[in-house]
């Protein structure tokens, strides 16, 4: 069971990495959009974009195999728990009580604070994923 649950987890925080790489390659302008509205501009130039989309859409598709998993995973936990940590008032407050107001609350966005804490269940339960190719490739170069 726990291993199909790592599979499980694994499978669909990958995607989401892929998903969002697609947009940043498909429609620049609305990663733009998110960039400049959420996370301050940080990943607003347009050349850069792109760019950034494909590394994302590889490395989603490596978490999903789980290939490479020391590296994907920490690079996909990264990527997730910055992209958590950036819109902290959104998750800290979904109703718009405290930090927000009822106008720029967006509770679509609590589910973030999941899928962060879900990139670290998968660093911390590593050795638990058998299912990953990783694992079934290399057998115990990845074990605790």
């Amino acid at each position: 069971m726990k291993a199909a649950s790592l599979l499980a987890l694994r499978v669909t925080t990958g995607m989401l990495l892929v998903i969002w790489g697609f947009v940043k390659v498909s429609a620049s302008d609305r990663a733009t959009i998110i960039s400049d509205n959420f996370y301050g501009g940080v990943l607003s130039l347009d050349a850069l974009i792109p760019v950034l989309g494909i590394a994302q859409i590889l490395l989603g598709l490596a978490v999903v195999l789980g290939l490479f998993r020391k590296i994907t995973y920490t690079l996909q936990a990264i990527i997730l728990v910055a992209g958590a940590l950036a819109i902290w008032k959104f998750i800290l407050d979904p109703f718009g009580m405290y930090f927000l107001d009822q106008e720029t609350s967006q509770i679509l966005f609590y589910p973030s604070s999941i899928i962060a804490a879900g990139s670290l269940v998968l660093l911390a339960f590593m050795s638990d994923d058998r299912f990953s190719l990783d694992q079934m490739l290399r057998k115990d170069e990845y074990v605790d």
